[in-house]
């Protein structure tokens, strides 16, 4: 019987001790990046402002073309865009960007006729212009409807507009028009003949299709961009092959 009263006595006294939680606590998670990974959850979740709009202005350069056709003045290029970004889900610091807009593009030249509509033959001809009348200013300008597609990284996708951003992609597009327009009629001897414009637009030996890869980085809503064509400008035979590119500014946000 005693034997039985100090058994009931010991089991009494050790079982509470088995019988405490034994589980051990995890450390807990730093403030700091639980509360950066709710705030990107939050912009993902509110598909916060990304690059929507996109504004562009560059150089935009011929890669390919002869030593002897003349330039002149700075050539440029403005392109305006208006983009849907779309963020990974498991990882909102990527997002791909899909839009459209428009591309426009002025190459100048120096006493040189450009014959876009092939007048005198049926290849795209540059005639130098230097012992005969010219165009004091001459330029082709071309306009694209472009569909841009993007892979972006945004090292803040919280606060894009602030954040350092980076993006590459390629934009697929199709020639509206194309035209050249000299002004101010000018002598050989560089006396004013007539004051008046002239333009001529004509597709015939341009690509109406333009495909390029392009690239930019930028700090906020401010950057630099790049841009260079990988089918030629002029079509096959009927002219130099020529591929252009842009470097320039960029302007992104909302």
């Amino acid at each position: 019987m005693k034997k039985l009263i100090t058994l009931s006595l010991a089991l009494a006294f050790v079982l509470p001790l088995f019988a405490q939680d034994s589980t051990v606590t995890p450390d807990p998670v730093p403030a700091s990046k639980t509360s950066q990974k709710n705030e990107w959850t939050k912009a993902l979740s509110q598909r916060h402002g990304n690059d929507h709009f996109l504004i562009q202005v560059g150089y935009n350069g011929w890669s390919g073309i002869s030593d002897t056709i003349d330039t002149k003045g700075i050539p440029r290029s403005f392109n305006m865009y208006f983009m849907f970004d779309f963020p990974f889900k498991t990882s909102p610091r990527f997002s791909v960007g899909i839009g459209a807009g428009l591309g426009t593009d002025n190459f100048y030249l120096d006493k040189t006729t450009v014959d876009i509509a092939g007048l005198s033959g049926n290849t795209l001809s540059f005639r130098s212009d230097t012992t005969s009348n010219y165009f004091k200013k001459y330029k082709v300008a071309t306009t694209y409807l472009e569909l841009p597609v993007e892979l972006r990284f945004t090292a803040n996708p919280a606060k894009p507009n602030s954040s350092w951003k980076a993006a590459v992609g390629g934009k697929v597009g199709t020639m509206l028009s194309a035209m050249t327009k000299g002004k101010n009629l000018m002598s050989r001897n560089g006396g004013t003949i007539n004051s008046y414009t002239e333009k001529i637009k004509s597709k015939r030996f341009f690509n109406s299709t333009r495909l390029a890869v392009t690239g930019r980085i930028s700090k906020g809503i401010f950057g630099i961009y790049g841009q260079y064509q990988i089918n030629s400008f002029i079509k096959d035979g009927a002219g130099p092959d020529i591929r252009p590119f842009q470097i320039g500014l960029t302007i992104s946000g909302l």
